[in-house]
């Protein structure tokens, strides 16, 4: 099952529409895929994080007194998350960056490639269409014989537009806000010194999503996304 929390997060059109029902089941085949090393499947997302000072000195635990922290705060920033998640594998990686441009994502991409999946045949990307999530930004991040390397090496699968849900790297990235980044953090430092703790005890753990929607499921929980085919 979804979580619920999940189910209150769920943004889908409002009536049939066969786009988003192709690339949701595009998604969901992924995902049922069983697991094969030379093939290994990852999910990516990205995501803004403010970075936050405090404007008064908290005050510090006492004996039958939680820390106490002013509301109000000083924006110091924002920096971006790029979440890669294997759930099959139990295995994430953050990187934190001052941008999210095409440079930055293209860099990312690199580094799945050539440092965690080297030996892999090609490596199946699951994220969502925004304009940097595109081979054109490796092109325009290295040479084309780098670019069209690396674009060999990825069999890519978009998510539908109103389906970021189907993503399983959004959900691990709503996890580590809420049990990594929930206190205030006022320096790019401190805030990616905070992710590699966070990363690292999960991936020790070999935390995953116990992902149970199917192309089945959809079928009949989201009947109504489907376009009615007229006989003959």
């Amino acid at each position: 099952m979804l979580k619920p929390w999940l189910k209150k997060r769920w943004c889908i059109p409002p009536k049939a529409n066969a786009e988003f029902v192709w690339r949701m089941e595009d998604v969901l085949e992924v995902y049922q895929r069983p697991y094969d090393k030379k093939r290994p499947r990852v999910c990516l997302d990205e995501a803004s994080q403010v970075l936050r000072a405090d404007t008064r000195t908290p005050l510090p635990l006492a004996p039958g007194q939680v820390e106490r922290v002013d509301y109000e705060y000083q924006r110091q920033g924002t920096v971006n998350l790029f979440m890669l998640y294997a759930p099959w594998e139990g295995w994430r990686h953050v990187a934190v960056t001052e941008r999210r441009t095409r440079l930055d994502f293209a860099h990312v991409v690199k580094t799945l490639v050539d440092e965690r999946y080297p030996e892999a045949d090609q490596v199946v990307l699951v994220m969502d269409n925004l304009n940097t999530h595109s081979p054109a930004s490796l092109y325009a991040a290295f040479p084309p014989e780098e670019a069209k390397r690396l674009t060999d090496k990825l069999e890519i699968h978009y998510t539908p537009k109103h389906g970021s849900w189907l993503n399983m790297a959004e959900i691990e990235l709503s996890v580590l806000v809420r049990q990594g980044l929930a206190e205030r953090l006022a320096s790019r430092e401190r805030l990616a010194a905070q992710v590699v703790a966070w990363e690292t005890e999960r991936n020790r753990h070999g935390k995953t999503i116990d992902w149970r929607f199917t192309t089945a499921d959809a079928r009949i929980k989201l009947k109504q996304l489907y376009p009615t085919v007229l006989p003959g």
